[in-house]
């Protein structure tokens, strides 16, 4: 997606065009695709046929990316709720789709008690939005509303499609690394026909490792920016950065509570996640994060707040 094509995009809703989101998006993209040319060119050269790898990684990705949502709420124990099942919830989401100019989202509940909410799917007309029981428990109405015009924010800038194609370099370098590792146990990949030089396996490996690092780094950087552009849309949308702000610190501060045990469990889903479920101690994704610190978010709220004036 080019940046002309998401601001194009973006005209369609209220929801502001991010010229920042988009050139990074840009960006990112062009560079992912430049390493994916070069590793696909070293591992052809090299003649092994971890080819394979990257035809499954491709097949994977498309399954991602069509059924995005149907797996997150899976992971999720969601359901898809409908308007008699959750009137107070679908009114939110009627009043914000409203005020964004945008087709309205499937509306589903997870019986959580973390207080999150996530939104996916493949284009706004494919998508959903999820909350979790213990969010609904602890969140007032605007502190609510502010939260999903954040998800509801991901959704119009097609986000999830966006890191979705985003991760299939990493997640091809990782199947290779997989697949070398496997044939060289076997006896599948040997040393090149001179007997000279390093394994083709180690060659193999050692390229993927490095492309899958970037790959990762990358995607978590545009993951972050991602998170403070929708704080940012939320807040033009609804007009009140401090009710975001609000909510943001009261989720951060509610999340300490939930079992370690069931924190680790929902990791996996963080990129999706309005806060991430960060378990305490040492984790990789307390370390590469995919959202920026809260203490970034709630500074650029505080200036967006200064900059409006306050909410009447």
């Amino acid at each position: 997606m080019t940046a002309s094509c998401q601001v194009e995009l973006m005209a369609r809703t209220r929801f502001p065009a991010d010229r920042g989101l988009a050139s990074r998006m840009v960006v990112t993209m062009f560079l992912l695709g430049l390493l994916y040319v070069v590793f696909v060119a070293i591992i052809i050269a090299l003649g092994t046929s971890a080819i394979v790898a990257l035809l499954l990684a491709g097949g994977l990705l498309a399954v991602q990316y069509f059924t995005s949502d149907r797996i997150a709420l899976a992971a999720m124990g969601a359901k898809v709720v409908s308007r008699k099942q959750a009137p107070e919830l679908h009114a939110v989401v009627d009043r914000l789709c409203a005020m964004a100019d945008m087709p309205k989202p499937r509306v589903a509940i997870a019986d959580a008690d973390m207080p999150n909410a996530f939104a996916t799917g493949r284009s706004p007309d494919h998508s959903v939005v999820c909350v979790t029981t213990g969010m609904l428990r602890r969140l007032d109405e605007p502190e609510l509303e502010a939260v999903l015009a954040h998800e509801l924010s991901h959704v119009a800038h097609r986000d999830v499609a966006v890191m979705t194609i985003a991760s299939f370099l990493g997640l091809a370098a990782a199947l290779v690394v997989r697949f070398a590792f496997y044939a060289g146990l076997f006896g599948g990949m040997g040393r090149r026909g001179n007997q000279q030089g390093p394994p083709v396996v180690l060659v193999i490996m050692l390229v993927s490792a490095v492309v899958y690092g970037v790959s990762f780094l990358l995607t978590r950087a545009l993951s972050r920016y991602r998170e403070l552009s929708a704080d940012r849309a939320a807040a033009t949308v609804t007009g009140r950065p401090s009710t975001l702000a609000a909510a943001l610190v009261k989720v951060s501060g509610e999340m300490s509570k939930i079992p370690t045990r069931d924190l680790r469990t929902a990791e996996p889903l963080n990129a999706f996640f309005f806060t991430p479920a960060l378990a305490n101690g040492f984790s990789l994704s307390s370390l590469f994060s995919t959202h920026p610190p809260l203490q970034r978010r709630l500074d650029q709220l505080a200036r967006i707040e200064a900059e409006s004036g306050p909410a009447t």
